[in-house]
């Protein structure tokens, strides 16, 4: 027999993004059904009431680029105070220690953080895969799973070591055709084409300095090959520039040409200097970007020129980054980021509290190639955040929406992925969260030591 489709209606919000459903929505089993103004009530009988007078609803929040792993070495001795390449390269030696059991325990802390902060789905950049740990995707896969959260995972790669003037270390490369082939098991195997999917693949050689020209381009025609997308690490900082030209002998932008990534099928992360040449011919190819502020601001790589790209044609959205140069996975926190850094390069009357949520959800979604998700629309899916506002930071806040960025909101009270509570109460449903925490320190302490 199947089971009958509930209705649920989200009553009354203390604030929301956009007046069109000032009165709540209604969900039925994972789509948003309805949309009710101020006043107004469901045109149809519901099953269930959810009273959210006491909580802001935004569309589920949506991070475009992270490094999950990376939540075992926050705030790393060895990589204190240094810029994107020496950071690297002081990092490059731990994470070729990474094992199975810490691949499963830091994915779950990340994707814990990450809904905790009202993000419904993440995409992940995993480019490690050092011998024993060659199903780090299938790991990631499984325990994303277990948590209900909507995730796009990148078969990342690097090939090009130390010896063969990339920058990193040979224990952690693999050769074009190890990369190739497991992409394309990975997609066979995981990938979800239709609306609402779950579980999406991409493929995504770590950077222009960490893979070989030969594997950008195969990677390329192996994504238009099999319908994916395309992801990498781009223009971050000056070091990758020179390195191109000496590599490469052009600018990164001309190298993502030359490789045929330079269309609609390709985001990348950081995006941080482009020439206005190059930002006009990433816009005329709808190349999406993804914005990551901490990481650029901790690193001292610049600052994303977001509104220049998005006039030009690029969608953008954010992205935590790696947690060990943000150091965390608070993707509301991201949000109020973006909104400050933005403002230094383009002033506030430009950079409004809208604008930011706008680059966390429609924008990330763009990137990830998705109109499914990152809108609260009839026909799209049930992917929600409640935050309540009361913490001391709030206290006397006037906009609830946009006092979820200004006074710096880091948790929600409730998530809805695909019509299912992941977050009820600020908890995770089903997780033992200290026991989670306590295992991730130990290993975090195994991974220092190894």
């Amino acid at each position: 027999m199947q089971n009958k489709s509930i209705r649920t209606w989200i009553k009354n919000p203390l604030d929301v993004l956009d007046a069109s459903y000032a009165g709540g929505i209604v969900i039925q089993d994972d789509i948003i059904v309805e949309l009710i103004t101020a006043g107004g009530e469901p045109s149809k009988v519901v099953d269930e009431v959810i009273d959210a007078s006491e909580h802001v609803l935004i569309p589920g929040l949506i991070n475009s680029h992270h490094h999950f792993y990376q939540t075992l070495t926050r705030a790393f001795p060895a990589a204190l105070n240094k810029e994107l390449f020496p950071w690297l390269q002081s990092l490059y030696p731990v994470w070729a220690k990474l094992t199975p059991q810490m691949i499963a325990t830091s994915t779950q802390i990340a994707l814990s953080e990450l809904l905790l902060s009202g993000c419904t789905t993440a995409s992940d950049h995993h480019y490690l895969f050092p011998n024993g740990l060659e199903n780090a995707i299938d790991i990631q896969i499984e325990q994303a799973r277990k948590l209900g959260i909507r995730v796009h995972l990148t078969r990342g790669s690097m090939s090009l070591g130390e010896d063969q003037g990339g920058l990193p270390p040979r224990t952690t490369i693999q050769t074009d055709q190890q990369i190739l082939d497991d992409s394309q098991r990975l997609i066979k195997s995981y990938h979800q084409y239709e609306d609402g999917a779950m579980t999406r693949i991409a493929l995504a050689p770590c950077s222009p300095f960490s893979v070989s020209e030969e594997l950008m381009r195969a990677t390329g025609e192996l994504a238009q090959g099999l319908d994916v997308r395309l992801h990498t690490h781009l223009a971050e900082t000056h070091d990758e520039t020179e390195f191109c030209i000496k590599m490469f002998g052009v600018r990164p932008v001309d190298y993502l040409e030359r490789v045929g990534w330079l269309n609609n099928r390709t985001w990348l992360a950081h995006g941080i200097h482009f020439n206005e040449q190059e930002i006009d011919r990433l816009g005329a190819a709808g190349v999406g970007i993804c914005h990551c502020p901490s990481s650029n601001m901790l690193l001292g790589s610049g600052q994303c020129p977001t509104l220049d790209l998005q006039a030009a044609g690029s969608p953008v959205g954010l992205g935590v980054d790696g947690s060990a140069s943000n150091d965390g996975s608070n993707m509301i926190g991201e949000v109020r980021q973006a909104l400050l850094l933005q403002r230094l390069r383009y002033g506030a009357s430009k950079i409004t509290h809208k604008k930011a949520f706008d680059w966390a959800t429609k924008g990330s979604a763009a990137c990830l190639g998705r109109d499914d998700i990152g809108e609260i629309a009839v026909g799209k899916q049930a992917d929600v955040a409640l935050f309540k506002l009361d913490e001391i930071r709030f206290a006397g806040s006037g906009t609830p929406v946009a006092a979820l960025l200004l006074c710096g909101a880091t948790k929600a009270d409730k998530v809805m992925v695909a019509g299912r509570w992941r977050v009820l109460d600020g908890q995770v449903v089903g997780l033992d969260l200290n026991q989670l925490m306590a295992q991730q320190i130990k290993l975090a302490a195994q991974l220092a030591h190894a």
